[in-house]
């Protein structure tokens, strides 16, 4: 007995679908030095211009609220013309923006770069439309492909932290800041041009009719015939406040963990070290818990795990300062951010209309990314009103808190087959 006939063409599309896939890892790796830039650099920022620690957050903040302004229209952009075009605007402006980070003097100008150039023109081009687009590809393994592609910002979590770092204490962040520029126009910009190809139409027409030949084939359900018993318009809602939730909780120590750490009396190498080992068991869990979880549970259910060990890891930082105990409470927090992060593509992929994946998701990614911000400027301010990130902690708990509860309503509101597919719809 022979196997299926596999044509050229179609080990040629298997071929160059890995590559899309590993392009899109390198660029979200690359694009996300912009945002631990910030981080790494944020008590040397503040210092050297004598502001207070909520100025930087509040950059932070902007970026975060310019990717998800931006990212809406990069979503409507990417439904119409693919990934090439979308990334090819977003590494010209992250590489050009962090150049001229590194000759700010003023606070607006800073505010500007980081808002506007990094955030609304830069990575607003990264998450959304490099998922969805690894979806795409690999449409019945979306968990898996989304993990793979979101891996390349915690794998850049794990590197660049300690790398800028280095360069900071060497050369000042100007430089650091200067050079990472230039990297990211030399590197990521000439490999965003691999992704102009676009799907063949024969497959990129029908996904829900391969989703439906691979089930039969396979005899495993599809995670798409998971529907949740509310309106497309009210579905798409409930995401947005989920994601409100577990950003906010998700920002304090992303953004504010190194600080945290050398406020409490341990080296700026070991804070750094203790950030990238919350990125590190990110990287693990998106290659692991994609194919192990959300392509076998779906996006929601997943979502309620991952959720609730990131509200554990919120209030155990509260509690803990020994060096050993924080190393261990930034891997459970890395377990919990980096599953989280899978599963909103997921989410929106199997529960809204397909035809619109880009757009809504940008949709929803706007809130996540004003809650990312909004959680990083006001860890920063509860630390100025209080000495301490503590306070910050809890109130992040409390956001995650939150995202529990809407989660957990929205399971208990989800059936599994013959459900009707999802269709377009106005909302």
């Amino acid at each position: 007995m022979t196997g299926p006939h596999i044509s050229g063409s179609e080990t040629n599309g298997r071929v160059f679908a890995v590559v899309v896939l590993a392009v899109s890892i390198y660029l979200v790796l690359v694009a996300s030095g912009a945002m631990y830039l910030l981080v790494v650099s944020l008590k040397q920022i503040a210092g050297d211009f004598g502001w207070p620690r909520a100025v930087p957050s509040f950059a932070y903040l902007l970026f975060f609220a310019g990717t998800g302004i931006g990212g809406i229209a990069m979503g409507y952009w990417y439904d119409r013309a693919g990934a090439g075009p979308v990334s090819l605007l977003g590494m010209t402006m992250l590489g050009a923006g962090a150049a001229l980070a590194g000759t700010i003097d003023s606070e607006w100008q800073l505010y500007l770069v980081y808002g506007a150039m990094m955030g609304l023109l830069g990575y607003a081009t990264v998450y959304g439309p490099l998922s969805i687009n690894a979806m795409r590809w690999f449409e019945n393994r979306r968990g898996l492909a989304v993990g793979l592609v979101t891996a390349g910002e915690s794998i850049g979590g794990t590197v660049w932290p300690p790398v800028f770092r280095y360069f900071n204490e060497t050369v000042g962040w100007r430089d650091t800041f200067f050079g990472f520029g230039v990297f990211v126009l030399v590197t990521a910009l000439p490999l965003s041009l691999v992704l102009w190809r676009r799907m063949p139409a024969r497959d990129a027409s029908s996904p829900d009719d391969r989703s439906r030949s691979a089930e039969a084939r396979s005899g495993t359900p599809a995670v798409r015939q998971r529907t949740i018993a509310l309106s497309t318009f009210a579905t798409q809602t409930a995401f947005c406040l989920a994601i409100v939730g577990c950003c906010v909780s998700m920002a304090m120590p992303v953004a504010h963990l190194v600080a945290h750490a050398s406020d409490l009396g341990h080296a700026t190498a070991r804070a750094a070290e203790m950030l990238a080992t919350a990125l590190l068991a990110a990287t693990v869990v998106r290659f692991v818990g994609g194919a192990l979880l959300v392509d076998r549970v779906g996006g929601l259910v997943s979502l309620l795990a991952f959720s609730g060990l990131q509200t554990a890891a919120l209030l155990l930082y509260a509690a803990v300062d020994g060096m050993l105990a924080l190393y261990a409470v930034s891997a459970l927090f890395g377990i919990g951010y980096g599953g989280i992060s899978i599963c909103y593509p997921v989410i929106v992929r199997e529960h809204l209309p397909p035809a619109e994946a880009g757009r809504r998701l940008g949709v929803v990614l706007l809130f996540g990314t004003l809650a990312m911000g909004l959680g990083g400027w006001l860890a920063g301010y509860l630390f100025d009103w209080t000495g301490s990130y503590t306070p910050a902690f809890l109130v992040g708990a409390a956001f995650n808190a939150t995202n529990l509860i809407v989660v957990l309503a929205l399971v208990t509101r989800m059936r599994t087959g013959g459900a009707e597919p999802i269709r377009p719809s106005p909302a």
